[in-house]
């Protein structure tokens, strides 16, 4: 009997890249595995022809062979590029991973590798979850440090079993299906395929009499109170772990954390840029233009005496060294950074508009930047009227 074309029996074009062989050979694998299908022999034939189509079209060497000869280049011990044929480590490493992705849902389960699984723990007991807290503190908080109280629901051991599941007076016992590996393996045509334990769902361990209170869990949800240490000099998205205070494992097994994640309040004063503080302070006209000095708040709480130079116009910075934030796990402390803006006086007086106008009768030459700009506007408008 003639062999099908390996492109029609994945259902693929010619021109088909990887990404879409992968995606046809997983779905026609699923559809025709021998444990979705038993005792089908048709279905178990049809999967062998997709193995078989995929471990060739997966090479690039063997399928630039196949798209140019068919499959006689494949015959008479050319199954590999400059080898013999057959299925090699290489192939059974990688059809152990994709049957795992594959398979792992009706087959119990995958191996527990650590691809974001419940890890596992002494005697196959699962490793808790990991758990998140978000937390809100003050930009003072940030900067001084604190020591706050938290309120966590998680799940936590069972004070009647101790964890184990079992009833008090019982406990757990050797699963007799896979003898206590929480592994079983199952011959699928030509190779071997290793799931989870269907029966302890890869714990090794069964339990026939369960603890009343967890219902053989292991473990119940609590809220619990948590001591969190702020550190000084925390900004946004600072992450802190309590190791060990995640939910609980099932069936005694290890704890996941908690990671406390934080967010730092705007303040009304105080902008935050990594280490530094930028402040913007308005300053009367009276005091830009004779000079003075002025108190400014610190993020200490307490005052610093700023002196402002005759003449300071809007924007000017004044650096106040060390008065910024606390550097992180450091004893080092950023600055602080004074930007003033000149504030024009409102709702005046009539005495005061007749002073403010004999001012500006006398006050040529005390506004370079304004006298500049304009002296360059008549320029720019005797150019267009010549």
């Amino acid at each position: 009997m003639a062999k099908r074309d390996y492109y029609e029996i994945l259902g693929v074009a010619r021109n088909a890249d990887e990404k879409a062989l992968k995606n046809a050979f997983r779905q026609q694998a699923k559809k025709y595995h021998p444990d979705a299908n038993p005792g089908d022999k048709n279905a178990e034939a049809h999967f062998k022809e997709v193995n078989e189509a995929y471990d060739i079209l997966k090479d690039s060497q063997r399928r630039a062979a196949y798209d140019r000869f068919g499959h006689q280049a494949f015959e008479h011990g050319g199954g590999r590029p400059g080898g013999g044929a057959g299925f090699g480590p290489e192939f059974s490493s990688s059809m152990s991973d994709i049957f795992e992705d594959l398979f792992g849902d009706f087959m119990g389960g995958g191996r527990g590798r650590g691809r974001g699984g419940p890890r596992q723990g002494a005697g196959g007991a699962a490793r808790g979850n990991d758990l998140r807290y978000n937390m809100e503190v003050s930009l003072v908080e940030a900067f001084t440090g604190k020591t706050a109280q938290i309120r966590v629901p998680t799940a936590v051991a069972c004070d009647i079993c101790k964890g184990s599941g079992a009833k008090p007076g019982t406990a757990p016992k050797q699963c007799p299906t896979c003898h206590g590996a929480g592994v079983v393996r199952a011959q699928s045509g030509f190779f071997t395929v290793e799931r989870a334990c269907p029966s302890c769902q890869g714990r090794g361990q069964t339990i026939s009499d369960p603890c009343g209170t967890c219902h053989g869990q292991g473990r119940v949800t609590k809220e619990r109170t948590l001591s969190v240490n702020i550190p000084a000099g925390v900004e946004d998205g600072t992450r802190i772990r309590l190791a060990n205070e995640g939910e609980a494992g099932l069936r005694g097994g290890p704890s996941g954390d908690l990671y406390i994640f934080l967010t730092v309040r705007p303040h009304e004063f105080f902008q935050r840029d990594g280490a530094d503080l930028f402040c913007k302070v308005p300053i009367s006209m009276m005091v830009a233009a004779v000079g003075g000095d002025i108190e400014v708040p610190t993020i200490d709480g307490k005052k610093a005496r700023v002196a402002i130079p005759e003449g300071a116009q809007t924007g000017k910075q004044f650096r106040l060294k060390g008065k910024g934030m606390p550097v992180l796990r450091s004893s080092q402390s950023g600055d602080m950074y004074i930007q003033v803006t000149v504030e024009t006086p409102v709702n005046l007086t009539r005495r005061q508009r007749e002073l403010l106008r004999e001012f500006e009768k006398d006050a040529h030459h005390n506004s370079p930047e304004s006298d500049g700009f304009f002296a360059k506007a008549r320029a720019f408008w005797d150019g267009f009227s010549s």
